[in-house]
C-alpha cells in the first residue's frame, strides 16, 4: 500500500471516530431540551487534500458543526422543528450505524494489507 493509501485511511479513520462521538452524544441527548445536533464532516477536504499529496492529507481536520434549531412559525409555544435542522433519532441512529460499517470497512482493508505484507516478509510461510 502506497503513501498516500495509508495516510488516506489513518485520516478517515480519524474522521469517523470523531463521528461516531458527536453521533453519540446526539443520540444520549436527543430528548435534552434546546439541544443542538452536531455533524461531522471531513470527506470533502479529505477528497481535495488526496491529490496535494501526504502533508496536505495531515493537515486535513473533521469540521465540527452544531446545527441550529428553528422553529417552522414564530408563534410561542411552537417547538416543530423545520427539516432538517432538528434532531431526529431514528437519523442519528442510522447515522451510527454507517459510521460503524465505514470503519470496519477500513480496519478490514488495513488488515488484508497488512496480511500480505506479512505473507511477503515471511517468504509466504
Amino acid at each position: 500500500m502506497d503513501i498516500i493509501a495509508t495516510a488516506l485511511i489513518h485520516k478517515a479513520l480519524e474522521g469517523l471516530y470523531q463521528r461516531h462521538l458527536y453521533t453519540s452524544q446526539n443520540i444520549a441527548n436527543a430528548n435534552s431540551p434546546g439541544y443542538a445536533p452536531v455533524r461531522v464532516t471531513f470527506e470533502e477536504s479529505l477528497r481535495a487534500a488526496a491529490a496535494n499529496g501526504v502533508a496536505a492529507i495531515e493537515d486535513v481536520e473533521p469540521q465540527i458543526q452544531s446545527i441550529a434549531h428553528t422553529a417552522l412559525s414564530g408563534a410561542p409555544g411552537d417547538t416543530t422543528e423545520a427539516g432538517a435542522e432538528g434532531l431526529r433519532l431514528d437519523l442519528e441512529l442510522a447515522e451510527a450505524s454507517q459510521t460503524a460499517m465505514r470503519y470496519r470497512a477500513l480496519l478490514d482493508v488495513l488488515s488484508r494489507q497488512m496480511a500480505l505484507e506479512r505473507a511477503v516478509v515471511s517468504q509466504g510461510r
